[in-house]
């Protein structure tokens, strides 16, 4: 993970960065080829697109039998693909074997086709998702001359800590794979959206579509706006992030208005659940004094 200084944390960036999500009607079984010809498309189309994220084990769906070490086989492939176009690619998830248990764990690909990090669910989907090991780490990384973005997986949306915890470690945009095929993707569209708007950050929310999933990805700015909300079926998401529009929302709120992060860090309030107060942030201390905005 590149390194984060906090006393001049956006020096050299740009203000903004393209990225597409690809709500991709899939079945279960190997998807690779399609979702390598589905990137390969996004290249071709939308040369401003820098980085392509997938919805939650979209390359084989949710059967266990397709579980590799990483690195392995898929893993590898999807790195040539990244490789070869150029791009960051987060492929959604996988099932990874690891130290004897499975672990849902996501990739993240540089433009090189190398693995920088990779991002364990640490809320598996109890207790459906019985088999799978639960993960112990947070995951940021850097995007050179663009911002810090942090990883979470479907079900980690139902607990606030783990955004919380991400944008405490300096995450803007929140990369977010889904699968979710249940009656409730109305309930977490509200959730990627309060996400969003109570930790100032983006929150790309890609699910699958067709036998995997019921779609309605949605994409959510730095106030909980909502971007782009997608259908049902296949749908290619392109958009940029406007990383200079987020740093205004945090310095003085969105609208001008509440400055949750800075009131969040400021408060000493020792929480009930969790007994000890809120750990030292150096992003978080990097947003400057919690005050009235003025003019520009």
């Amino acid at each position: 993970m590149a390194e984060h200084n906090p006393a001049d944390p956006h020096a050299g960036t740009s203000t903004s960065f393209g990225i597409a999500g690809l709500q991709l009607a899939l079945t279960s079984g190997d998807n690779l080829d399609a979702l390598s010809a589905e990137i390969a498309g996004v290249a071709r189309r939308f040369p401003w697109v820098r980085m392509i994220l997938a919805g939650e084990l979209c390359g084989f769906g949710a059967g266990l039998d397709h579980a590799q070490c990483m690195p392995g086989d898929a893993e590898q492939r999807l790195c040539r693909v990244a490789a070869e176009h150029g791009l960051w690619l987060i492929p959604g998830s996988l099932y990874e074997l690891r130290d004897g248990a499975v672990h849902n764990t996501t990739p993240v690909i540089n433009p090189r086709g190398e693995v920088v990090a990779r991002y364990r669910k640490i809320f598996p989907f109890q207790p459906y998702e019985r088999s799978i090991e639960a993960g112990r780490e947070f995951v940021v990384f850097d995007v050179p001359g663009a911002g810090r973005f942090g990883i979470s997986i479907c079900y980690d949306m139902w607990f606030p800590e783990t955004t919380r915890s991400l944008v405490s470690l300096g995450a803007e945009v929140i990369l977010h794979p889904t699968m979710t095929n249940t009656i409730d993707r109305d309930v977490e569209i509200c959730m990627a959206r309060s996400s969003a708007m109570t930790n100032q950050c983006y929150f790309v929310d890609v699910n699958v579509a067709g036998e995997l999933g019921v779609g309605q990805s949605v994409i959510c700015g730095p106030g909980g706006e909502v971007i782009y909300q997608a259908g049902v079926g296949r749908e290619i998401m392109p958009f940029e992030v406007d990383f200079a529009y987020l740093r205004r929302c945090r310095a003085r709120g969105w609208h001008g208005l509440g400055q949750p992060l800075k009131s969040f860090r400021d408060n000493p309030i020792v929480y009930p659940a969790y007994g000890a107060a809120r750990a030292e942030s150096s992003a978080l201390d990097a947003l400057g004094p919690l005050e009235m905005p003025k003019q520009l």
